[in-house]
């Protein structure tokens, strides 16, 4: 592909979601299209868990395969109950489950009638497990930042997956905020027995007609605020895994001050991150183990250091681990991993914890760390006044390289700032005065509800051969939609019902499509110049502070 001035651009990759939604299937029919044709294209990169495929090789194979030609059951189905209930799809997943537990019973009074047939087309030659799963799949892929409470995200399972250790012997499992049940039921290999409760009886209800669907046993999905009404108060869990919610201000604390469950101290109104670690620590066995989810901000606030001061003095928490920001469903902040396991006979408290920091890597993983990422940080080195469990104030100072490490910065900055002088700014000729301003306009909503495209958060994605996505996502940052869709905090949220973009032919939007990418490249260089620089300069202070470096003699200056 080229510009109009002539040079390469590089060739658009897609995932298989993105796959799946231009050619209107689940991901489990891409999935299958990649196990039985030999010729489908083979990833352009080398991740094994979300490899990137070229667009261009993937739009002639499902050309030359008739893929994609006639909209699939799948998506019918899917775009019925987006119409039926807009963004509140759990509700209607959970009709799906309700009818799919039936085994081809009709639900009472008639409810589900129109979803029938589409489901018995569908259940055909797939199971009904594998149904459910794919629209599961389909709903937390297109929930975005917004909206996504009882969404566990994909990444962050495989990374609590992955320190939880391997399955080993039956463990019972429990998840005192378990939304949809994604982050408990991934443990299904692991456990005896399942137990989840949350606070949204829709969330709880279909978290339990999955388990029953999907042939998940010894599964027990209660309704509750796990806080004001824990519904299990005698359970004692072999892993306790826990997203909490992200931000609640009002969990309770007043009410519950004498609570049993506060051995490390009362958590302060703005913790209730720490309150959620205690509930989860009460609800493990000797021997146990607690994996809980915390904003990064929790490793250090003032309010909680008496807590934070308390598991450690106690020997309990085992590791942090500090992941890549974008792994949360509900914003795109790093969050940690908070390890803590209670002592037994066995297995007593711990005199080191380990700091772990993978904010640098990839968020797909893998969750590995190389030596510089890791280090066993004795527990009177954490007992200061901060009490502060960020990985990283641990680990830069026993492993950077200073002279090492500021060189290969300044050597990157010379390399992109000559990647920015090669790649500036796309040479636009002048346009015909009025040429858009006379063009008729069609709104996002009209193609959202044609199944022409997918909305997220602050962006759509193409779903037909007719659109093209950078075109589309171009237009909805003109200045008319900016301003619709920009808070007065400067935040940027995709308006579908007041967005509008010119309607032209496809090719036409193809050229647009490409100058908007070159923007985009360009504006990723630059911000990745301005991390680049930061760092440079923050090694630099640190390195003559510290002493590993020193100022140029008079003949280097």
């Amino acid at each position: 592909m080229k510009d109009d001035a002539g040079r390469h651009l590089p060739d658009p990759l897609v995932t298989a979601a993105e796959i799946a939604r231009l050619a209107g299937v689940t991901r489990a029919a891409v999935s299958n299209w990649r196990r039985r044709y030999d010729d489908f294209p083979a990833p352009a990169t080398d991740s094994t868990s979300s490899p990137l495929f070229d667009l261009a090789e993937v739009r002639a194979w499902l050309a030359s395969q008739r893929k994609g030609q006639e909209m699939s059951a799948e998506v019918r189905l899917w775009q019925q109950l987006r119409s039926a209930h807009g963004d509140d799809m759990v509700t209607g997943l959970t009709a799906v489950a309700d009818l799919l537990s039936r085994k081809g019973e009709p639900a009472p009074d008639g409810a589900g009638s129109a979803l029938r047939p589409l489901i018995d087309e569908l259940t055909t030659d797939q199971s009904p497990a594998g149904l459910l799963n794919g629209l599961t799949a389909r709903y937390v892929e297109s929930s975005g930042r917004a909206g996504s409470d009882g969404i566990t995200s994909p990444r962050l399972i495989q990374a609590v997956q992955h320190f939880a250790g391997p399955a080993g012997r039956k463990r019972t499992v429990y998840d005192p905020a378990c939304g949809i049940g994604s982050l408990l039921f991934a443990f299904h290999h692991h456990s005896g027995a399942l137990a989840g409760q949350d606070l949204d009886p829709l969330n709880a209800r279909y978290a339990q007609l999955r388990a029953e669907v999907t042939g998940l046993s010894d599964v027990t999905i209660l309704t509750g605020d796990s806080l004001r009404s824990d519904q299990l108060p005698d359970l004692r869990a072999d892993l306790v895994v826990c997203e909490p919610p992200v931000g609640a201000a009002d969990w309770g604390r007043e009410e519950l001050l004498l609570d049993p469950r506060w051995e490390f101290g009362v958590p302060s109104r703005a913790e209730n991150e720490l309150a959620w670690l205690q509930h989860c620590y009460r609800h493990t066995r000797p021997g146990g183990q607690v994996i809980i989810v915390m904003p990064a901000s929790v490793a250090y606030r003032k309010a909680g250091r008496r807590i934070r001061a308390e598991i450690v003095r106690r020997g309990l928490l085992t590791q942090v681990v500090a992941l890549p920001p974008g792994m949360a469903s509900a914003h795109a902040l790093s969050v940690h991993l908070w390890i803590l396991r209670r002592p037994s006979e066995a297995e007593g408290t711990v005199e080191f914890v380990q700091m772990t920091d993978l904010t640098d890597n990839d968020p797909r993983g893998p969750f590995e760390p190389a030596d510089n990422q890791t280090a066993r940080v004795a527990r009177i080195d954490l007992l200061n006044d901060a009490v502060d469990l960020t990985p990283t104030a641990y680990i830069s100072a026993r492993h950077t390289d200073f002279t090492a490490q500021y060189e290969t910065t300044r050597s990157e900055i010379k390399k992109q700032l000559e990647r920015l002088l090669d790649r500036l700014l796309p040479p636009l000729p002048e346009g015909t005065a009025g040429s858009l301003q006379d063009r008729a306009m069609v709104s996002v909503s009209e193609l959202a509800r044609a199944g022409l495209v997918e909305t997220t958060e602050n962006a759509a994605v193409s779903t037909s051969e007719q659109l093209d996505t950078d075109y589309v996502n171009g237009f909805l940052r003109s200045a008319p939609n900016n301003r619709r869709a920009t808070s007065t905090t400067g935040t940027f949220r995709l308006d579908t019902r007041g967005s509008r973009i010119p309607q032209m032919a496809v090719e036409e939007q193809r050229r647009y499509g490409a100058a908007f990418r070159a923007l985009a490249d360009f504006e990723a260089g630059v911000g990745h110049l301005t991390e680049l620089t930061g760092q440079a300069a923050s090694l630099a202070r640190e390195g003559l502070t510290s002493g590993a470096l020193s100022p140029p003699s008079a003949e280097e200056s």
